[in-house]
This record gives C-alpha cells, sequence and structure tokens, in this order.
C-alpha cells in the first residue's frame, strides 16, 4: 500500500507568481532608492571623494601607525580569550554532567550567572576591580580587563556547549563504554568528547567569532586600542575620513572573521573524514534550549 506523500509547500498558481512578482520589484525598488539616498548623502559630505579613501593605498603610515598595531591588539586579545575561555568552558560543561550534585549545582551556578551578565558590564566590573585591588600598569589594564570579561561570559556559553555536545551523542556509546568496564572519567574523556567534537564545532566557531567582535566593546569604553578605536584617531588626522575609516575596519573584521570560520570548515571537514561522526550537529543557538542548572540530564 503507497503512503500518500505529506505536501508541505503548494506550488504557486498564476496569480501567486505575479504578487511575488510584483513583490519582488517593489523591494528592488526601495532597496535602490536607499542605496541611491544614502549614496548621494556621501556625497553631499564629501566623504565619497578619492582624498578620503586614497590614505589607505598611497600612505603606509595609516597602516603602520593605526591599523596594524589595533589589528594585533585585537588578535592579542581574541586570541587569549580562546585559549582561556575553551578549557574552562569545557571544565564547566562537563562538570555540569557530574553525578554530585555539590560538583553540578555549583557549575551550574556559575554558568548562568555569568552568562546572564552582558560582556562589557563584566569587562567595566574587571577594570575596576584590576584598578584598585591590583598594581597592574593603566596602560596594559585594558586588555587585562577585555581579556577577563571575555574569558567569564563566553566559558560560561562554551560550556552549555559542550555540555550539549556531549548531550547529542547517542546513549549507546556510554553503554558500550560500561560494557568493557571503562569508568565515567574514562568515558567521558577517550569515547564521549572526542566524539562530540566534531558535533559542537559549528558552535564554537559561532562563538568564537562573537569573541573576536567584542573586542570592540573595550576599545569603546575602556579605551582599549583595537581595530574600532583606531578609527577616530584616523579620522582626526586624515581629514575627518570617517565613512572610509569605519569601512576599512569592517573590511578587516570581515577577512578576520572568514579566516577564523575557512579554517574551522576545514578542521571540521578533517575531523569527519578522519573518524567516523554520529551525525549529531549541535547548531550555535541549541545552547539556550537546555535545561536550567536544576533540571539535570543525564549525560549519555
Amino acid at each position: 500500500m503507497k503512503t500518500r506523500p505529506t505536501v508541505l509547500y503548494d506550488v504557486p498558481g498564476p496569480r501567486a507568481r505575479r504578487r511575488n512578482l510584483l513583490w519582488t520589484l517593489l523591494f528592488l525598488v526601495a532597496l535602490a532608492a536607499v542605496v541611491w539616498w544614502v549614496v548621494a548623502s556621501l556625497a553631499d559630505k564629501n566623504q565619497l571623494a578619492w582624498s578620503k579613501w586614497a590614505p589607505f593605498f598611497t600612505d603606509a603610515r595609516v597602516w603602520e601607525t593605526y591599523l596594524l598595531p589595533a589589528l594585533k591588539n585585537t588578535v592579542i586579545a581574541a586570541a587569549l580569550a580562546m585559549v582561556i575561555a575553551l578549557p574552562m568552558g569545557a571544565l564547566l560543561g562537563i562538570s555540569r554532567l557530574s553525578d554530585h550534585r555539590s560538583v553540578r549545582g555549583a557549575a551550574g551556578t556559575v554558568v548562568e550567572f555569568f552568562r546572564a551578565i552582558p560582556v562589557l558590564i563584566l569587562m567595566l566590573f574587571a577594570n575596576a576591580a584590576y584598578s584598585e585591588f591590583t598594581d597592574i600598569s593603566p596602560d596594559v589594564r585594558p586588555l587585562y580587563a577585555v581579556v577577563t570579561g571575555l574569558v567569564l561570559y563566553n566559558a560560561s556559553v562554551l560550556a552549555e556547549v559542550v555540555r550539549a555536545g556531549i548531550l547529542a551523542l547517542p546513549a549507546g556509546q556510554t553503554d558500550a563504554a560500561k560494557a568493557i568496564g571503562m569508568r565515567k572519567g574514562q568515558t567521558m574523556a577517550y569515547v564521549l568528547l572526542p566524539q562530540s567534537v566534531t558535533a559542537m564545532l559549528p558552535a564554537l566557531v559561532s562563538q568564537l567569532v562573537v569573541i573576536v567582535k567584542d573586542t570592540a566593546l573595550g576599545g569603546a569604553m575602556l579605551g582599549f586600542s583595537e581595530l574600532l578605536a583606531s578609527v577616530r584617531p584616523m579620522s582626526a588626522n586624515y581629514g575627518a575620513n570617517t565613512i572610509a575609516c569605519f569601512t576599512v575596519v569592517a573590511v578587516i573584521f570581515v577577512a578576520l572573521n572568514f579566516a577564523l570560520t575557512t579554517f574551522a570548515s576545514w578542521l571540521e571537514g578533517r575531523l569527519r573524514r578522519g573518524r567516523k561522526s554520529t551525525g549529531a550537529v549541535v547548531a550555535a543557538g541549541a545552547v539556550e534550549e537546555l535545561a536550567t542548572p536544576g533540571e539535570h540530564r543525564d549525560a549519555p
């Protein structure tokens, strides 16, 4: 007996196709009008003149004095935050799957607390704490504050990514490990974590991109000399070319994050080819659907 297929989408008829075409044309006209208005406004303010953009192509000092040092600071802050937040997030995520209620509760409290606070507030608190209780030089204090805020927030988010990746594995993985006499720690280290890496990778990369972008918060509020903070001195020294400066900085951010996602895609493909995958994938928003600290779920 043949089953009738479920129709999820009806093929549009002639009237629907005409209506869709009309809406598409109206949207394109509206978009063209907005683009024209933006370009005309920038042209009226002399922001599209070649003299505003020429320094980025003809004057090496704009790169040597502003952009490259700012890019270096951005990469340093993001790299430090990644290196510290990844193992800390893995430890917190594994702790939330512990059989011991005290460990599970403590890890859950830390994760939910820091995940609920905006990263900018964490940076400001860290900067105030370093200023009040340490003798860290004011020159490097913004870097410490930015890295601390990024680590506390992103480690909490990455903990949920790790927990989601482990819980996404089939329960048979744990059962098979128990059947051959492996302890829980061995099961986690040699069975669950290696297999969950490929499932976690898309969400991990998404969070790493967030880390790179959030370094700009330190420049806006703490005076950290990162890419976005370089716009004001560049614009002041090169004829108020604000639009050109923002555009170049945005392109650098896009290139930086594109390189990160490209490398992660290559790594994910290599991992999937190197070992058999369970097929589980943790999406970037999946961690929000996990249980709260009081609603413990057993690891598979």
